[in-house]
């Protein structure tokens, strides 16, 4: 026979749980995202409380190591992303015709409509194959192909009109 699972009085902790948030937040919004990030933990791992155990402290502590994992988190973001700064550094810059014209490409696909632009996207960028896109778009695959049909034709027709000495450099995906 299962036993069961003890009831938790977490309404009355509540005041406890945003008190020390905000003291170690500073910020009222932070400190309710806090309390919240807590309380989906403690609901998650509600089996690991100690029946007879103090509700307030496992809360409490539920509490600030999920501010101690949001540091760390945000630390290593911080690292992550001056990494990435020294890598971009290391790049060369495209020459200035190529980041005008695929400025303009970007811009053409951008303009597409949206359902063109999302079946485009989910093949060529994606790389998912004609099937897979249009269940992911929830509709029937001959449409998928007539939307990324038209998208590539609205794309050669951008095309047709670039300037001749940009003409041919770039290549729609997909067409032969």
């Amino acid at each position: 026979m299962k036993r069961p699972m003890p009831r938790f009085d977490i309404l009355g902790q509540l005041g406890s749980l945003r008190r020390y948030a905000r003291s170690l937040t500073r910020d009222s919004a932070d400190a309710e995202d806090l309390v919240h990030d807590a309380l989906v933990r403690a609901y998650e791992r509600r089996g690991s409380f100690r029946s007879g155990g103090n509700l307030r402290v496992w809360l409490l502590s539920i509490v600030h190591n999920a501010f101690i994992d949001g540091l760390r988190y945000r630390k290593s973001e911080a690292m992550r992303i001056e990494q990435a700064g020294y890598l971009a550094e290391a790049n060369v810059r495209a020459p200035q015709e190529h980041s005008v014209r695929l400025a303009q490409v970007r811009d053409a696909f951008f303009r597409l409509p949206e359902e063109q632009r999302c079946a485009l996207h989910l093949v060529a960028i994606e790389g998912l194959s004609y099937s897979e896109a249009a269940e992911v778009s929830g509709v029937p695959l001959g449409t998928l192909m007539s939307r990324i049909g038209r998208a590539r034709a609205a794309l050669r027709e951008m095309e047709d009109v670039a300037p001749a000495r940009a003409k041919g450099h770039l290549k729609i995906v997909g067409d032969r």
